[in-house]
């Protein structure tokens, strides 16, 4: 889906891992103050989910706070109050907001959606971007500020941002990528029929209502059921109740054309005879003479992912089942090479064995 508006980002456009790499590359080495960091991009495409996951996996101390709620500077700055000094004199102190970080670090302070806050809010966030510290507290040392924000100029209701509080951040703009998503919905454990679905039609995944995140509780949704299609109009009703009318109705088509039940990359690699098991159900669905090179494109990628994912160590017969299915007449030598590729820089020593054919190997290197 398209989108008119005119919206205004910041940084280089990028896909989630380049963020992430981004991020990572910038959190603050010991003793040092860090730039804080500022992720522009649509709603729900995973910028919180992602920074929350690089504190989780690093092991670091975490904050958010949504400053969107904050109705007063209190909320941000903390609220006056009197106590006596070493000379028993009453003075007033700021006591400081309960989320206030007070750990040493490493962390991340993520303050999310940061342009959806009141103005008077945004002016005394400059102060924090500039300093790590405010009035009434300090951020500890070895803390990293991560902000979000939506694009201006569109539908988002944001306050715009001045030259004076941008450029006390570095910017970076993240774009929805189906493969990097499916990667870490592999991960996730996100319903594989929903995986298969944005693969397939990436084009779908970014709407008004339809988000990765409104597919992603779509999914959950439809996780119990077993048997889609005998489940039309629940699905129907699910999917209505978060997601495009377009979205809809292409998911519905993609269940009623079985696609739904597409070959699981795991049935590919353990199946005891790839040739009658596994060959004849993809043939069905993608090959034929004018072969579904869309689908074919999600088995490659979904066979990628599962590899790299699970870590699984294969066994000869294994190996003869990915052969087998690079082997198939009827995929299309990109999408084949480019597996070849995949599966060569995956980091699974097993996988590489892959490539110990005769004829694979001179295919790809007469390709490569």
């Amino acid at each position: 889906m398209t989108h008119s508006h005119n919206y205004s980002y910041y940084g280089l456009t990028c896909q989630a891992p380049e963020v992430r790499n981004f991020i990572e590359h910038l959190l603050p080495k010991s003793g040092q103050r860090s730039v804080p960091v500022c992720i522009w991009g649509r709603h729900g495409i995973g910028k919180t989910q992602m920074v929350e996951q690089i504190a989780k996996e690093k092991g670091m101390q975490w904050r958010a706070i949504a400053p969107a709620q904050f109705e007063e500077m209190g909320d941000l700055l903390g609220m006056p109050q009197v106590t006596q000094n070493e000379q028993g004199e009453n003075v007033t102190q700021f006591a400081a907001p309960h989320w206030v970080p007070t750990e040493p670090g490493p962390g991340i302070l993520l303050i999310d959606d940061v342009n959806r806050a009141d103005e008077r809010i945004l002016r005394g966030i400059m102060q924090l971007l500039q300093n790590h510290e405010l009035i009434s507290w300090a951020l500890p040392e070895g803390w990293q500020i991560v902000l979000t924000a939506n694009p201006d100029g569109g539908d988002y209701s944001v306050t715009p941002m001045d030259d004076a509080m941008l450029t006390r951040m570095m910017h970076i703009t993240m774009e929805f990528d189906a493969k990097a998503w499916a990667l870490w919905a592999e991960g996730a454990n996100i319903d594989p029929r929903g995986i298969d679905f944005v693969l397939t039609y990436p084009e779908l995944v970014s709407g008004e209502r339809t988000t990765p995140r409104s597919l992603v509780q779509f999914f959950q949704a439809i996780a119990p059921i077993e048997d889609l299609k005998s489940q039309l109009p629940l699905v129907n009703i699910l999917a209505r109740s978060c997601l495009d009318e377009t979205t809809c109705a292409a998911f519905i088509a993609f269940v009623e054309q079985n696609l739904s039940k597409l070959v699981s990359p795991q049935a590919m690699v353990e199946a005891k005879s790839f040739d009658k098991e596994i060959a004849p159900q993809i043939e069905r669905i993608a090959g034929g003479a004018a072969p579904r090179i869309d689908i074919l494109a999600t088995l490659c990628t979904r066979l990628h992912h599962y590899l790299k994912v699970s870590g699984v160590k294969l066994k000869p017969a294994q190996i003869g089942n990915v052969q087998a299915f690079l082997k198939l007449t009827f995929l299309p030598n990109d999408l084949r090479l480019g597996l070849m590729q995949d599966l060569m820089n995956s980091g699974n020593a097993s996988v590489k064995g892959v490539l110990a054919d005769a004829e694979l190997a001179k295919l790809f290197l007469s390709n490569a």
